[in-house]
């Protein structure tokens, strides 16, 4: 609003996860309430009143437009732009492909960006045999000169080509959504000057260093190409280092040397750089009243049942690595699931083994039970999370009913006992959080994607669990906020 008022910017998109565009409309209207702001609903972008709902942001006056993350990459770029910015993209692998021969590269890392530049070249072929011409409305008409992007870290898996090989935590994989947001901020960089995009997030690098470079890219792509840091390669000769190291198995039964991309280089010429359009604020530097945090780590054994499976998943793991299973039928991504599955409670694996009394669901049950009954008279609430299972009504065992049920019959009511996955609606979720403030419901449980980021609960909390380890450690910063 301030930016409106001095003139910088004339219609604001502000792009926020799909479950808070209602807290989020509710607290703009709270700080300007004579505010002319647009809020979508799930229903305006269904197919047939997308085009309508376009239109409304296109020809009206707004100070705000609040859409939700899948709603905006609704939104398409000009095919013109997309082809252009895939032409682009193309001259550049041929770049790396040409200097890879010129310098006798490995006919591996040729291959593969041989295998980028073709995957690109079909997706340009499927634009250009588009013959009709669609009326729907792009993002260039929508008339918007200023994005804010909220929870920005959703983005990260944007496509990059690298001559590096077998070296973890250089992601390849390309998230559709990602290329559009890069796309659009293409765009707003040439209209405003490089001025026109806001990310906003508490955990700009979540899971690896590439982050980092993406998030580069995002805010700061002619500042990469001035400095000749554009190729990621480039980028990472400059940056970054990478280390070998002895670390556990994914399977957990033995260790491996691993090469990694995981060091920074240059730390204070990057974070200047990076500073040219990050402004940092730790939790240090706000000095915010938020409560001391204890942390208890809780050990529990395995059963005799957990330490035979945990075996089998090591023989498992090597069949994948010699090759003598197809990756349809294994992979080391399923036996990774598997053994957090398993870490969590061995019915998780198979629903006919016995409960055993030392796992972690009745260790937390036990520790849920013992605080709500030490804190009956403030009415204090805990919060449970658990990605690893979801509630259901078809009698199968999840963890979730298999607290639940347990909690109940130590003597806590059901009422005071709630699963975030029953809010299936903003004004549900809105009344179960009041509940949650006012210390009615005493225990909610879910999981990060739904209760992790805008659950706004905090008043009576005394205690959060985390029943599983999530994939990310941004996800435990996300839970504990």
């Amino acid at each position: 609003m301030e930016t409106k008022r001095l003139g910088l910017c004339n219609k604001s998109l502000f792009v926020v996860p799909n479950h808070i565009v209602e807290q989020f409309a509710s607290e703009f209207m709270q700080l300007y309430p004579s505010a002319n702001i647009l809020v979508t609903t799930k229903k305006d972008f269904a197919m047939n009143n997308r085009k309508r709902f376009c239109s409304k942001i296109a020809t009206g006056e707004y100070d705000a437009i609040i859409i939700g993350h899948s709603q905006f990459e609704k939104i398409p770029m000009s095919k013109e732009r997309q082809i252009k910015i895939l032409e682009q993209e193309i001259n550049e692998i041929g770049l790396g492909i040409d200097d890879l021969r010129r310098n006798d590269g490995e006919r591996f890392s040729i291959k593969q960006l041989e295998n980028s530049k073709k995957k690109i070249e079909e997706k340009l072929k499927r634009l250009n045999d588009q013959s009709q011409k669609d009326d729907i409305i792009t993002f260039e008409q929508l008339g918007v000169d200023r994005l804010f992007v909220d929870e920005a870290h959703n983005f990260k898996n944007l496509f990059i080509f690298t001559k590096m090989r077998n070296v973890g935590g250089i992601a390849q994989t390309e998230a559709q959504k990602s290329s559009d947001l890069f796309m659009k901020c293409r765009y707003l960089d040439e209209l405003t000057n490089g001025r026109g995009v806001v990310f906003a997030t508490g955990t700009p690098i979540s899971n690896s260093m590439v982050e980092m470079y993406t998030m580069q890219r995002y805010l700061q792509y002619k500042t990469l190409e001035e400095n000749g840091l554009l190729h990621f390669d480039s980028w990472a000769s400059t940056f970054g280092e990478t280390i070998n190291a002895m670390e556990l198995n994914p399977e957990g039964t033995g260790y491996r040397s691993k090469t990694r991309f995981a060091k920074f280089y240059n730390l204070p010429e990057l974070m200047s750089l990076f500073k040219e359009v990050a402004d940092i604020q730790t939790a240090e530097t706000l000095n915010l009243p938020v409560p001391k945090a204890n942390f208890h780590t809780v050990v529990t054994k395995p059963s005799d049942i957990q330490k035979e499976m945990v075996k089998n998943l090591g023989e498992r793991a090597e069949k994948v690595r010699k090759g003598e299973v197809s990756p349809n039928t294994d992979n080391m991504l399923k036996i990774t699931n598997d053994g957090r599955k398993l870490a969590l409670d061995q019915r998780m694996i198979n629903p006919l083994l016995p409960d055993f009394e030392g796992s972690k669901i009745n260790t937390c049950v036990k520790n849920l039970y013992e605080i709500w009954d030490k804190t009956k008279e403030k009415k204090s609430t805990q919060l449970v999370f658990c990605d690893l299972s979801t509630p259901n009504k078809d009698g199968k065992f999840n963890a979730y009913d298999d607290i639940k049920q347990k909690l109940i019959s130590k003597g806590i009511p059901e009422n005071e006992i709630a699963f975030i996955h029953d809010a299936d609606t903003e004004i549900k979720k809105k009344e179960l959080f009041a509940k949650v403030r006012s210390g009615d419901v005493r225990i909610l449980i879910g999981s990060t994607a739904k209760m992790g980021a805008g659950t706004n609960v905090q008043k009576k909390i005394i205690a959060i669990h985390h029943l599983d380890c999530p994939w990310r450690p941004a996800d435990l910063t996300q839970r504990n906020r």
